[in-house]
């Protein structure tokens, strides 16, 4: 199965280059592989291609990391507590469907073109999500565990410590790797409208200059950084959940 994977890719990219040599496609809106891969040597060589890359994935896992912070805890008081589910629940489904792209104006206004609000950013995009996931891992734990930890004499916390939250872990990790990606999202969205550096900012700066190898290249980058960032956190989340294995 790896090798017929690693084949389609190569022909994928093989057509796609026979197109563009063929002259079937104007290299100003669909260059050749090859020239993103000589533009990539080329920044490799003057040192500009790893700080956008850095930049990116800072910003990516500060916003996370934050956004996670939060909802973990958060999310699991609302999966337990109906009425406190009730309360904020009209708050959280207001704030859910709001693209990580709607919040830019107010975070410029608030943060100013700083890396706060680039933080901040990807934090609204990802909280609400990231608060969903934790309150249905949390509202999927079985009932019949959590009763009868409380009859055996189990207080509030250990209940939540021995059973809600090792029977939610594996649920939530699954969606904090979703809200991972979606958090690269919202970083590029922020950093197309106002950044210095970064993937997004590589993206608009070729577009500016009609670098379209340099668009190309940074697409590219993006779906790499996310496929290595999911490979590390399946990683720590089988490292997390070993005890199931």
């Amino acid at each position: 199965m790896a090798a017929t994977s690693a084949a389609s890719v190569l022909i994928f990219i093989a057509l796609w280059e026979a197109v563009c040599r063929a002259g079937l496609v104007d290299p100003i809106f669909l260059p050749p592989p090859s020239a993103a891969l000589g533009k990539a040597a080329a920044m490799l060589g003057d040192g500009t291609f790893w700080p956008h890359i850095l930049a990116s994935a800072r910003r990516v896992m500060i916003g996370f990391l934050a956004a996670t912070a939060v909802a973990i805890p958060l999310g699991i008081f609302l999966g337990t507590s109906s009425f406190a589910r009730a309360a904020f629940d009209p708050i959280l489904s207001f704030l859910r469907p709001l693209p990580s792209m709607s919040w830019i104006p107010l975070s410029l206004l608030w943060f100013g073109i700083t890396e706060t609000q680039k933080y901040s950013i990807v934090f609204m995009g990802c909280f609400a999500p990231a608060m969903v996931y934790v309150i249905e891992a949390t509202r999927n734990v079985d009932p019949l565990l959590v009763r009868a930890a409380q009859n055996l004499g189990a207080s509030r916390w250990q209940v939540m410590q021995e059973v809600i939250l090792p029977g939610s872990l594996s649920q939530i990790l699954s969606g904090f790797k979703v809200i991972l990606g979606l958090a690269w999202t919202c970083v590029i969205a922020a950093e197309l409208v106002a950044a210095r550096e970064g993937l997004g900012f590589l993206i608009m700066n070729g577009k500016e200059f009609f670098q379209t190898e340099v668009v190309v290249l940074g697409m590219v980058l993006i779906s790499t950084t996310v496929l290595i960032t999911d490979f590390f956190f399946r990683l720590i989340e089988n490292w997390v959940l070993r005890w199931k294995q």
